[in-house]
């Protein structure tokens, strides 16, 4: 699929965040920034306000950017493997089973377990488990869980080289000239 169509995609999926970020009124002091906060101008102070909110609704975001491009570009593109009622990961493209977190930071028994049982599920359907994190700033025990589990982690630009080398794509320059533009800011 040609890049401007590609961006097309994209700029759908960006806009009905901005319009769903625009809607909504609203830790840590961490004030790193990523590719996902700047094409929508959200500020670290913002995003403290509502960490659960815009973990969750930038994850989805990053999931379906990610899904999107693959699905575009990848003729062996596949979409999430359903194990019982489970989705251990959210698409294959040739033998890996490629899940996207836009950050890992919880600590708790059970999320850990979940990623050490699905890295296992997917390893004995013969798929190689790979995790594409947006953010440097995950929690050190669940990046040890996932990698225990067999997944092979990838996090912040290692991420956004992997989706390259894999689609041809170059997302992390296309979400940067989405940046550049503040075309998706959101208002409030």
């Amino acid at each position: 699929m040609p890049p401007e169509q590609i961006e097309s995609l994209l700029r759908g999926i960006l806009e009905h965040y901005q319009n769903s970020f625009s809607d909504k009124s609203y830790g840590d002091d961490n004030d790193d920034r990523d590719p996902l906060m700047d094409i929508f101008g959200i500020t670290p102070d913002l995003k403290r306000e509502n960490r659960q909110y815009w973990g969750r609704e930038l994850g989805m975001c990053w999931q379906r950017l990610v899904t999107e491009v693959f699905q575009a570009n990848c003729p062996d593109y596949q979409p999430a493997l359903q194990i019982n009622r489970d989705e251990p990961c959210d698409c294959i493209v040739g033998s890996d089973a490629i899940d996207t977190k836009y950050r890992i930071g919880s600590g708790d028994s059970g999320t850990l377990k979940k990623f050490k049982q699905y890295g296992t599920l997917l390893s004995e359907r013969g798929f190689s488990p790979v995790l594409l994190i947006v953010r440097e700033d995950n929690l050190p025990a669940a990046l040890t869980a996932c990698k225990t589990g067999g997944w092979d982690v990838r996090t912040g630009e290692e991420s956004f080289n992997y989706i390259y080398e894999k689609s041809g794509f170059d997302l992390l320059s296309t979400l940067t000239n989405f940046a550049d533009t503040k075309e998706f800011y959101i208002t409030r």
